[in-house]
């Protein structure tokens, strides 16, 4: 019988004791801890089981687990007789005698089924550690205060779970007085050293050192670099860090986890003890994401292996390490849920700063976009440390950002020896992918002046000069500041950032009925557009956007007529007619920008 899939569950003992449909990753436990780091930072995109992998060690690790006589499986789910849904044992060290060799012990022990439980070593070891575990995930405040606040709580929240350690002589006065300021408004000194106190005072309950295990690190500072506090929280985020993680003798292991690097300098400028495993890196390669093997066994075990060649078009692509063929998760499950062939992944979380980095970015990276919507790849290099602060000026650290969330995959890494350097070659990591960001970009227009655009693109289709007027200058009137967010050096705007933002719009809405190219010389200015119909009935265009220069035209009309020159100069008509269609068949259009005033002209037909 197979097991119920479940959407959304993250927390280890559920899935186990409800049965929920589960792939094996327990083997993680064992390299992780063998592996001897005193602080690891794993770094995944999202939705690839690392709260789940962390509810495991959690469970696994932690003396609010001891090994214990589970409820049967017949009642797994129901209320036990004075006993709740989940039981939790009181925070003692002392073990249950659940190692015992009793049918019903072995049978219901949380992880016998597991393949952790094949070493002895490790069933002595589970349930015997002091751990802390919080996740920053929740914390998307809009300022630095609010942020703070959110994270001193969850740290308050900890505190107020282990309030037996005011029991007793474990903890001096001063201590236990220290203990009780813990709080949302506590002062910077008694935050940042407040979860290495908690790992001592664990340790002198417990007489062992604690795990702490962190789990998605970097939303709050994803979150203050899009709100424009980053360095405020950085210098927070600094010292809580240093205090917890560097030279702390109550520390047996640490473990964080989140999507992307952020940079040494940043937050990690003091911890040296710091192992940091990105998705280039060979540990623990397919402990996060279902390899492929893995998902075609669950194909066949939901009746759906005939469904391979689809999935792994739309679902297959991540590399991690020398590990190819990585799924997502969260797709694969959705999938098998639902049966049906969807974004599932790409639409789970908000991409804003993906579209934002796009949206605004130099022409060059709406270039590379355009490039890889056509499924081309580009070259670059890649430096695994995002540095937040240079995103808005440095195009390597926008693909670095793209690839460690996932949109992008490495097709080839070259090395060359005299540099010293790598360059990888990057593409879209699958379909999935690809029609998320072509709904994104949809989405750029249809926001502002949906009527408008749809009514240019068809006056375009049509050769209707005074319409395409009309509508562009709406269009261009209401979206030039939501592309054009830079500025030159002589402060004027940078209306290339709008058209190459407009291509890809219509790369995207017209996809499907033409073969959409452009020829992009060097030169500032120039960027033609040839769209040539995949259907009979429909005419071929030519686009020719320029700049106005008042050193050279005397009007806008004097810079159409040089744009539909250019043209005819280039003879970007050749191609088309070697196609097979007739020159009077094929439209062609100069557009003539200054500021956000745009006028267009359309050159003879012959």
């Amino acid at each position: 019988m197979t097991k119920t899939i479940g959407i959304g569950h993250q927390n280890f003992e559920e899935i186990i004791t409800e049965d929920i449909f589960y792939i094996d990753k327990t083997m993680f436990i064992k390299e992780w801890w063998e592996n001897k780091d005193a602080v690891t930072l794993i770094t995944r995109p999202r939705r690839f089981g690392k709260t789940l992998n962390l509810s495991m060690l959690n469970s696994f690790f932690s003396v609010s687990y001891p090994q214990r006589v589970l409820p049967d499986p017949s009642v797994y789910g129901k209320e036990i007789a004075g006993q709740s849904k989940y039981p939790q044992p009181p925070p003692v060290l002392s073990r249950t005698n659940a190692l015992q060799t009793t049918e019903k012990t072995e049978r219901a022990c949380l992880f016998h089924k597991l393949s952790i439980w094949k070493y002895e070593k490790y069933q002595k070891m589970q349930g015997t550690y002091p751990v802390i575990f919080l996740s920053f995930a929740d914390v998307k405040e809009t300022s630095f205060i609010n942020t703070r606040k959110k994270i001193c709580q969850l740290i308050k929240n900890l505190y107020n779970t282990f309030d037996f350690l005011l029991e007793g002589s474990y903890l001096n006065e001063y201590e236990k007085k220290s203990y009780h300021e813990v709080s949302v408004d506590m002062d910077d000194y008694l935050a940042s050293g407040s979860l290495k106190a908690l790992t001592d005072y664990l340790m002198r309950y417990y007489g062992k050192k604690a795990i702490i295990l962190l789990d998605e690190y970097d939303t709050p500072l994803h979150e203050a670099y899009v709100g424009g506090y980053w360095s405020e929280l950085v210098s927070f985020i600094r010292n809580l860090f240093n205090s917890t993680f560097k030279t702390n003798p109550f520390l047996e292991k640490a473990l964080m986890t989140g999507i992307t690097r952020v940079s040494k300098e940043s937050i990690f400028s003091d911890l040296n003890n710091l192992e940091v495993v990105t998705t280039t890196s060979e540990k623990y390669e397919d402990s996060f994401g279902f390899t492929e093997e893995e998902v075609w066994g669950a194909l066949e075990e939901y009746g759906l292996y005939e469904e391979q060649t689809r999935v792994k078009a739309w679902y297959d692509g991540f590399t991690f390490g020398k590990k190819t063929d990585i799924y997502n998760p969260w797709s694969i499950i959705n999938f098998l849920d639902k049966r049906k062939l969807a974004t599932y992944w790409a639409n789970t979380s908000s991409n804003s700063l993906v579209g934002k980095l796009i949206r605004e970015g130099s022409p060059n990276v709406k270039m590379i976009m355009e490039d890889l919507l056509h499924g081309k790849g580009f070259c670059t290099q890649v430096d695994e440390q995002v540095v937040y602060s240079q995103l808005d000026n440095d195009e390597t650290a926008v693909w670095s950002l793209l690839l460690a969330s996932g949109y992008l995959k490495v097709e080839n890494l070259t090395f060359y020896e005299e540099q010293g350097i790598d360059e990888y070659t990057l593409v879209l990591t699958n379909k999935e992918v690809q029609i998320m960001f072509k709904k994104m970009i949809e989405g750029w227009f249809s926001k502002f002046i949906p009527s408008a655009y749809n009514e240019f693109i068809r006056a375009m289709l049509l050769g209707d000069t005074e319409a395409m007027n009309t509508y562009m200058n709406r269009v261009a009137l209401a979206t030039f500041s939501y592309f054009d967010t830079g500025k030159n050096l002589s402060g004027e705007a940078e209306p290339e950032r709008f058209y190459h933002g407009f291509v890809l719009g219509l790369l995207v809405d017209l996809g499907s009925r033409y073969k959409i190219t452009s020829n992009r010389e060097s030169g500032f200015g120039r960027y033609d557009v040839v769209l040539e119909p995949l259907q009979a009935q429909d005419d071929a265009v030519i686009l020719e956007f320029k700049i106005r220069s008042p050193k050279k035209e005397g009007s806008l009309e004097d810079t159409v007529q040089q744009a539909l020159e250019q043209i005819e100069k280039k003879k970007y008509s050749e191609s088309l007619i070697a196609a097979g269609i007739a020159p009077g068949r094929i439209r062609k259009y100069g557009f003539a920008f200054e500021g956000k005033k745009v006028l267009i002209g359309e050159g003879c037909r012959y």
